[in-house]
Formats: C-alpha cells, structure tokens, sequence
C-alpha cells in the first residue's frame, strides 16, 4: 500500500533525526521531615502557615504547566506542605485563586471529581519508576483515588478502580481552597527499610482553564512521568505494622427471577436468601498483600455504561471494578496483550491472592473457582454445577533505568477442558523519549474430549511520546491455535492473524492562538492471515483541537477493506471483500460549572453482521449518535443523561435492517458525605428489520440505591432492582417457551437487598 511506504519512509527519517535529540531534566529532591503532631487546616489560618508549622514541614511551590502551555508557570498560585509521623503522610495544599468565586467545589460521591476544581498525590513507594498510589481531592474534600503505571502508556496509565483508606479535609477562603491529604502508612506497600527513598509529584488542575499544574514539572518533552517526579528521602524507622484488615459482611435478599434455563422451560423463581461472606487483607513484610475472600458479593457494584453491542463483530470491553481484584491489579495487567481479563471469573465463590514487592522482585499470585460455567449449564449436563479451578502467577524483575522483565502463567480448567497460557515479556527505555514493550506467549488448550492444540503470539511495539511528536509501530505475530481463555483479544490479536500497525501525530501549539492545540495524524493498520492473505486494512486520517474549559473536538475519516472469511461467519462458504469508507466527529467540554456536555456522531458504510439464515452479509448505510450531559442543578445533586442510537440502512431499498437505542439517566443526591441516593433507569430497544436475524427486544431496568458509606469497606446498602423486557410465555407440548413480542412490557426480574459491611482492622 503506497500510503504505509511513505509513512514508513517518513519514520526512518524521524528516527534518524530524533535519536540525535534528547532532552534530561534535573532530579528534584525532597526531603520530608518528622512532625511532632498532626498538622490541621486550622494551621494554616488565612492560607498561611503559622510560623510553628512551617518550621516542621517541608515546602514545595512554583507549579509548572502541562497543559495547555507545558514549561509555563502556573497561572494560580500553589503551595504544598509535607510532614510525616509514625502512622501517617501528611499534606496540605494551598490553592490559591485569582477568581475564587469561580472556584468548582461540588458535593459529590467518592470519585467524581472530574468536573470539579482538584488537588493531587502521586507516591512510588519503591522508587521503581513503574507505578504509584496516586491520591486526589476536590475543593470540597471529596476523595478520588487509585494507580498509576508508567508502563502502561496513553489513557490507559491510570487505573482508578483501586481504593484506599486515607482522610481528607477542605475549605473554602476567599483567595482559593485549601486541602488536607492524611495517608496512613499502612494504607501503602514499601519496602522493609531503615530509610525510604520514594518518589512523589503534586498536582492541580483547574478545569475552566483547562490547567494541569506539577511540581516537579512533568514535562511532554519526556517520555515517562514517574521518573520526572521528586526523589522524596527522610522518611525513617516507619513501617505499616500489624496490618490485617477483616471485612465481614452480611447480605440478604427476596427477588423474582425469570429462570430461562428451569426444568420444563422458563419459569419464575420466587424466593429470598441471605448470605455471609468476608474479605481479608494480610501485609507481609511491610510490602507483600495477602488476599482472601469467601462468597463474595458484588450487588452494590454499579451497572456498567452502557455502549454499542448491537452489530459489533469483536467483543465490548468493560472495566473491573469488584474489590477483590483491584490490589495490585497493575501488576497482571501492565502487558500490551492483555492475558488476564479479570471479568472472565464471573462468580468466584473463594479465592486467595498474594501481590507485592520484595527488592526489586515483583510477585503476583491468584488462585480461585468460578461457578458461573457450571451453572450456565442445563440441570441434565453432566458439568452442572461444577466449578472452574483458576489459578494465576505473574514475576517481574526491575532492572536499571525504568528497564523491566517479567513471566506470566494461568492455568483454567473446566471438566476435562483445560488452557495453559505461559508469557515472556519485557519493557525497556531506549531513550528520554523512546520505549519498547515485547512479550512472547505460548499457549496450550485441551478440549473435553483430549484434543491438544498448541498456540503462539509475539507482541513487539516501539512508542516514541513528545509535546508534540507521537508515534507508534507495532507488530503482533498469532498462530492458528492461540487460545488464552481468561484474556481479552481485540482484532489486531485474534488468532491466525498477523497485524501491523503505525500511527504519527504532530501537536501545534499556537501562542495566543484561537485553540490551545491542534494536532493533525494518521494511521495505518493491517491484518493478515498466516497465509498472507488481507483480512483488514485501514488508513485513517485524524485532526483533533482543544480549547480552555476542557473543550475538545476529534475528526476522524476511515478508509477500510475488510474480508470475511468462511470460517468469520456461519452465513458464508467462500472469502467476501468490503471496502468501507466512515467518518467520526466528537465533541465535548466542561466549561460551564454546573453543565458538562459531550457528542458523538459516526457514519459511513458497515457490514450487516446479522442477516437473516441463508443471506451473505452485505455492506449497510451505519449511523452511530452518542450524546451525553452532566447537570448540576445544585452542589449536592448531579444528572447524567446519555442517549445512544444505532440505525442500520440498506443502501438499495432505503429498508431499515436495524434500529437500536439506549437512554440512560441517573441521579445522585448527596445529602452527607457519607450519604446517599443513587437512581438509575435504563431503556433498550431493539428493532431488526426484514434483512436481520436479530430478535425484536425492548428492555427497562430500575435501579434504586441508598448508600451509608464510611470507607470503600464499612458501608451499608439498600437497594431494589427491577428489570422488565418484551415477552411471553407460552405451554407446548414439549414445555414452556418463551417468545419475544411486539406488545407491551412484562416484568422479568425483581429484587430487594441489604447489604452491610464493616472494616476490621489491626
């Protein structure tokens, strides 16, 4: 393809001409004192410490932009103060602000902050330059946390699933906000020595300008951020202690389910149980986490958001956010192909984890049941019932300057089936700007009837990060017979393909300009076969903008060749070319205080995936829109609204083939900082046309929630599910059978809960 040449002739270039350019940033340090008693807001009266305080605290000040005007000082004024005790880290933030009537402070659920006015933490505690506990506060106090990991690059290296127990206080003044950060010491793992050497970054951001603020400066012109960050010593003879943590909880339930898979056909299933279970945490060696947990629950667990599925050929990734597999979960997911998709175990009823870090060894150990495969099964499957016996192991090794090594191993047996999977991987810093990643995975799977297959994947990516070059190469290797059960495959790792793909982008920066940043790319991507034989090319040519307020706009137009194969579908006997051409366009801001707004609109042509039995798929006319809004009608209540339809079109006829919408609202009140109400409702509606063999279905979900939240672990929840779709029961002679309508809505599930939970810890 002409269009891959010039751009593999461009790269040569660029790597001829950046492997001469470097850039290096001084190390920071910083040394944190021992404070004699616990410093408070009240300290710092009128935003100043009082003298007694700041003789006891370290200082850190003159914030540096990242964006929109990396190197730049910050508009607003910041000042952080660092202290530690024997059980405690403690920070205060000094916000200053021009414009404090401006200032957004929201009253709000754990974790979103997004919107609002914020103050931030990172700490590598190992000072490995891969990974952090990363704390955050808004401007009223409200906590929001979780990891970051240099090595998992783009928006991926922030994994806000991981919840600590930590404190936070805050005020508003009248020349900004104030914020206290206390971390107790056994809310983090490090390692087992006289002295700590860690590394720590302050952050803030101040979304109606758009300004992401650091000290030390976190520069684009670096690749890597951990390694920017402060080299933070003074810290002595501390250590987390005794620390085990016991969450015992309680719950109980009278539901009303539709059981599609009873004896004799579907039928209700009327009835109420109650459950105990717990959850413990054991700390080994200051740096070692031990996790156990029986008959877990995960009711109060919120609903994913929703997304397209209707029509899609490949999977549609959802996030973890169950407790029990977020300590650490960095540490088995950092590689670019991803082996363990911890929603694969759907029901684990016990389970043991071991994660930590003892010098520079990296441990990551799993073992658990699933019970959801044996209980999919019908009650005459000699399987039903039975469980799924999981078991994980992941060791990395850190070597000098962000350098890394490391295997992985799962083993998941069903019955007689069985999947082995055993990776090799490494990631390594080539320069300030320029890393790679390489991974090499064999895999081995037994079905239920002794047949052995054997599969492999090599992964080799090269990422050059900059202010305003970016570019990626990336090659993937798969045979015929990979198989890795409890991973996740995208189109570019899908067995029996050979991918390739390179994108480049240029960000423009203009000085008093009408955007702050405009940013022109292009990408290529190709999938082959084993054989050689074209499966999918795409070029694709983007042009992005930003604005102040967080205000953003994307471009997108794609030039596709797609081929499905006999093997990619049931409806086809013989190789099937489409060439596809669609655009996409995104906006979004959060430059009102109180309204945030988003918009996502693609169009183009689409493969029919589901036609009706006997016909081939055909190319469609596809428009895909996507609208969202975020309402804060006051700082205590917050509406989120999105709509998504989905219309497939026979470009001949003008024959609807599909027409598929989601609306979604859902409301939070706040009335303390540990109360709350949370409502959602949810709205499908499927309609297939003539040309599709989907079935007709209309679907509403009710979600109503009160939460009494003292920490992630001691709370207490009471909620009621109801979930209604388009359907019938019908008697024949061989049973009940349930049949999709056109009518009205009938109620196909119910349920009441209460849960209750509570931190124990020592």
């Amino acid at each position: 393809m002409r269009a891959f040449k010039l751009i593999r002739f461009f790269l040569v270039l660029v790597l001829i001409q950046t492997s001469l350019v470097s850039f290096s940033q001084e190390t920071v340090n910083f040394e944190i004192p021992l404070i004699d008693r616990p410093p408070t807001l009240d300290d710092f009266s009128g935003m100043e410490p009082s003298p007694a305080i700041a003789a006891m605290m370290a200082r850190a000040m003159d914030f540096t932009q990242r964006e929109p005007s990396d190197g730049d000082p910050a508009t607003q004024e910041t000042v952080v103060y660092a202290a530690y005790d024997s059980e405690n880290f403690y920070a205060i933030f000094l916000a200053f602000d021009t414009e404090a009537d401006q200032v957004r402070a929201n009253f709000a659920p754990r974790e979103e902050i997004q919107n609002d006015d914020w103050v931030g933490l990172l700490i590598d505690t190992f000072n490995d330059q891969r990974a952090a506990y990363g704390f955050g506060s808004s401007a009223a106090g409200v906590q929001s946390d979780g990891r970051w990991s240099d090595l998992a690059r783009g928006n991926n290296g922030w994994d806000g699933s991981y919840e600590a127990l930590w404190y936070t206080d805050s005020r508003l003044t009248d020349t900004g906000y104030m914020v206290q950060m206390t971390i107790p010491l056994r809310t983090l793992r490090f390692p087992a020595n006289d002295e700590q050497t860690w590394r720590v970054q302050f952050s803030r951001r101040i979304p109606r300008l758009s300004e992401d603020s650091y000290w030390p400066a976190y520069s684009s012109l670096i690749e890597g951020r951990l390694n920017q960050a402060a080299v933070a010593t003074g810290v002595r003879n501390v250590s987390p202690g005794r620390n085990m943590q016991i969450v015992p909880f309680v719950f109980g339930r009278s539901y009303d389910v539709l059981d599609t898979k009873a004896t004799g056909g579907p039928a209700f299933n009327d009835s109420s149980e109650t459950n105990i279970g717990v959850d413990a945490k054991l700390i080994i060696q200051d740096s070692l986490v031990l996790d156990a947990t029986f008959n877990p629950d995960f009711s109060q667990v919120e609903s994913d958001e929703p997304q397209v599925t209707a029509n899609e050929r490949f999977e549609v990734r959802f996030p973890e956010r169950r407790p029990f597999f977020l300590e650490n979960a960095d540490y088995f997911g950092e590689t670019d192909s991803v082996l363990l998709f911890t929603r694969r175990i759907v029901d684990p009823e016990v389970g043991l984890r071991l994660t930590g870090k003892l010098g520079d060894w990296g441990i990551g150990t799993m073992a658990m049941n699933d019970e959801a495969p044996g209980e999919a099964l019908s009650a005459g499957d000699p399987l039903a019932g039975t469980s799924t016996d999981i078991n994980i192991f992941r060791l990395f090794r850190e070597l000098s300057d962000q350098n890394r090594v490391g295997v992985f191993y799962s083993n998941r047996e069903f019955g007689n089936a069985e999947n082995r999977v055993f990776n090799v991987d490494g990631s390594f810093r080539l320069t300030d700007n320029w890393t790679t990643q390489m991974q090499f995975i064999d895999t081995n799977a037994n079905d239920s009837l002794g047949a052995s297959t054997d599969g492999r994947q090599s992964n080799i990516k090269f990422d050059r990060q900059g202010r305003s070059l970016r570019i990626h190469i990336h090659q993937i290797d798969t045979t015929e017979d990979f198989q890795v059960d409890l991973g996740y495959q995208n189109r570019n790792t899908f067995a029996d393909t050979r991918s390739r793909h390179t994108n480049i982008g240029y960000t423009f920066w203009p000085e008093n300009g009408l955007v702050n940043s405009w940013t022109p790319r292009i990408g290529i991507n190709t999938v082959v076969d084993q054989k050689g034989l074209r499966i999918y090319e795409n070029i694709d040519y983007r042009m992005e903008a930003t604005w102040d307020g967080r205000t953003s706009f994307l471009f997108r137009s794609d030039n596709m060749r797609e081929r499905l194969r006999a093997q990619d579908h049931s409806n086809l006997n013989r190789n099937k070319d489409f060439n596809q051409k669609q655009w996409r366009a995104e906006f979004a801001t959060e430059i009102f205080s109180t309204f945030g707004f988003s918009a996502k609109l693609r169009g183009g042509d689409a493969i029919n995936l589901s036609p009706i039995v006997g016909k081939e798929p055909e190319l469609s006319d596809f428009k895909i829109s996507e609208v969202g809004f975020i309402w804060r009608p006051s700082d205590r209540l917050r509406l989120d609204l999105t709509y998504l339809d989905t219309t497939l079109e026979d470009p001949l006829t003008a024959v609807d083939i599909l027409s598929d919408s989601i609306i979604r609202a859902k409301w939070n009140y706040q009335f303390t900082q540990e109360t709350s109400l949370r409502f959602i409702v949810q709205e499908e509606n499927t309609d297939p046309g003539a040309l599709s063999s989907l079935t007709r279905k209309k679907s509403m979900n009710y979600d109503l929630l009160v939460r009494y939240v003292i920490n992630p672990w001691s709370a207490l929840y009471a909620g009621y599910n109801s979930n209604s779709s388009n359907f019938n029961l019908v008697d024949t002679e061989d049973g009940t059978e349930l049949v999709r309508t056109s009518g009205n809505l009938r109620r196909d599930g119910e349920q009441f809960f209460v849960k209750f939970s509570y931190l124990l810890q020592q």
